[in-house]
């Protein structure tokens, strides 16, 4: 349902946006919560809970939303530009999810201090990328840009790191191609090179867009308004000299409006969830 709306490399980073379109003038809102909702038992379920029949859907689907949050501040949380994250990656770039992220929560109103997607990208048979993902949904794609940066610089931590990978490591799907790899990888024994060697970290920045915001389509002034907002993201990112030490994907998604897409995922999730 997304739009594969613009590609471009730098010294930087590799650069994707994608938009969910417009439909009678309008950016779609009520399609783009749609579409993440659909996305939940992929981002919530273990991987033996997504085999599913006529019989246990309607569970599933339940047990998903309900490890999602439970909240009545949906406004301050992050699991939409999380699963938006997961959802992009699986869609367009083909990885599969090492781990399900909801399993490092507590309990469902937890706020998760660790990387938001942890995927793995198989690019031929003899070689493979493990993704550690951070999501920002915000109004200001600065902030948002600023956020995410501290975030990794903080996730880039070596003891951070080393927890992570001890978090990781009972985790993982045995089924995935080449577990043992991945599983020495992760080991508390292994080097952290040998994790930064196979490691890419996309950013994804959801933010409040006047390209968006003033649009009727998809066109060509639309285009080269979202080109205009990702240059200064950019900006700030090549600022933070982050691509010197590690492989950075810039994902961004221009929004209509935050504060209206939240809140259509928050009534459709709330009503999935109600007994």
């Amino acid at each position: 349902m997304l739009v594969d709306l613009v590609t471009s490399d730098n010294e930087d980073a590799l650069i994707r946006s994608f938009c969910a379109g417009f439909e009678l003038e309008k950016w779609r809102c009520t399609h783009f919560a749609n579409h993440l909702l659909e996305w939940v038992p992929d981002y919530a379920l273990k991987e033996d809970e997504l085999r599913v029949s006529h019989g246990n859907m309607f569970v599933r689907m339940n047990e998903a939303v309900a490890r999602v949050y439970r909240s009545e501040h949906y406004e301050k949380r992050g699991e939409v530009g999380e699963i938006c994250l997961h959802a992009i990656c699986r869609d367009f770039f083909d990885t599969i999810p090492l781990a399900p992220r909801i399993f490092y929560k507590t309990a469902s109103n937890d706020v998760v201090k660790s990387f938001d997607m942890v995927h793995i990208k198989y690019n031929t048979e003899d070689s493979f990328e493990i993704w550690l993902g951070e999501a920002k949904i915000y109004e200001d794609g600065l902030d948002a840009v600023s956020a995410a940066i501290s975030s990794i610089r903080a996730h880039i931590d070596q003891g951070f790191l080393n927890r992570e990978k001890l978090l990781l490591g009972g985790q993982i799907y045995p089924s995935i191609p080449r577990y043992d790899e991945v599983r020495r990888i992760l080991s508390r024994q292994s080097s952290l090179d040998a994790l930064f060697a196979a490691a890419v970290f996309p950013i994804c920045i959801a933010c409040d867009s006047a390209a968006a915001a003033g649009s009727k389509s998809a066109s060509a002034e639309y285009i080269e308004g979202v080109t205009k907002e990702i240059s200064l993201l950019t900006a700030a990112l090549k600022r933070s000299k982050l691509s010197s030490m590690i492989r950075l994907i810039l994902i961004y998604v221009p929004l209509g409006s935050k504060k209206n897409l939240l809140a259509a995922f928050d009534r459709k999730l709330k009503a999935l969830q109600d007994d």
